[in-house]
């Protein structure tokens, strides 16, 4: 997996208005959980978030991705926000 594969996986199922996802592989060199897949933070903007509490956002977001670790990711940190929201 990678950052542009998982950016096009929520652009698809989540339709933002801005997206971005950092590979954050580089901070994790040496520790364990970077050899069974990479690190990620992605920060995104989406009317399919209005009204819902974070942690409802954050299934949203893992559940367009579906599996994780079959998809060789190891950490995903999220930021949801719905569109008018400060971020």
């Amino acid at each position: 997996m990678s950052a542009a594969a998982i950016e096009a996986r929520l652009r698809q199922a989540l339709a933002p208005s801005a997206i971005e996802v950092v590979d954050d592989g580089h901070l994790h060199v040496g520790h364990a959980g970077a050899r069974e897949g990479g690190h990620y933070t992605v920060k995104l903007r989406s009317e399919r978030f209005r009204g819902l509490s974070r942690l409802q956002r954050h299934r949203l977001v893992y559940d367009s991705l579906g599996p994780l670790a079959a998809l060789g990711v190891h950490a995903l940190a999220v930021r949801a926000y719905a569109a008018d929201e400060d971020s």
